[in-house]
């Protein structure tokens, strides 16, 4: 899945992991801390892929009026071209590996990871509160690291009109956002 979004991504000449920072500012300029959490991934990644997309003319920082240390990426136009170009790679992709899904074997896959994503945050405060101690894949700030399927967002994921992106590309939602709002 992970391959699938490198490879739509990379066709354009971008990452996955641009493509997703990319998709998740393409509405509304967010610092990158508000990225990051949107992710579900560390800040310090997410700066470094900001610093390059900014650095190659895709997106722009700008003052952010409520942080002055914490500015705001925002896409440039040259940025969204680029967005929207995947996003419509994408689209086709989803068309070709959708093909023959019923509606109803969609709606039993979302009530599925519904009710994973559901059992698998369960565990984890469990876990966390029974040993005390957070895994070393989380991190001390809770964000998993890039490459891990963010539990906390399948509820969103699941939710958007795109969310059968996620049989995609672990991120979905913001795959399928870019995909609903560029198609």
């Amino acid at each position: 899945m992970r391959r699938a979004g490198e490879i739509l991504a990379g066709a354009e000449g971008q990452t996955r992991a641009r493509w997703q920072l990319m998709s998740v500012v393409s509405e509304e300029a967010l610092s990158v801390a508000s990225a990051a959490r949107r992710l579900g991934v560390a800040r310090p990644g997410v700066q470094r892929i900001a610093t390059g997309l900014v650095h190659d003319g895709l997106a722009e920082f700008r003052d952010n009026p409520d942080h002055r240390t914490s500015p705001l990426l925002a896409l440039t136009d040259v940025g969204r071209e680029a967005l929207g170009a995947i996003a419509s790679r994408a689209a086709a992709a989803h068309r070709t590996t959708g093909a023959g899904i019923s509606p109803e074997d969609l709606a039993v896959t979302r009530s599925v990871l519904r009710r994973l994503t559901r059992q698998t945050e369960d565990w984890t405060r469990t876990a966390k509160a029974r040993t005390g101690t957070v895994s070393p894949r989380l991190g001390s700030g809770g964000g998993l690291i890039a490459r891990d399927f963010p539990p906390r967002r399948a509820s969103r994921l699941t939710n958007h009109p795109g969310w059968h992106a996620a049989l995609i590309e672990p991120a979905g939602d913001l795959v399928g956002g870019a995909e609903a709002r560029h198609s």
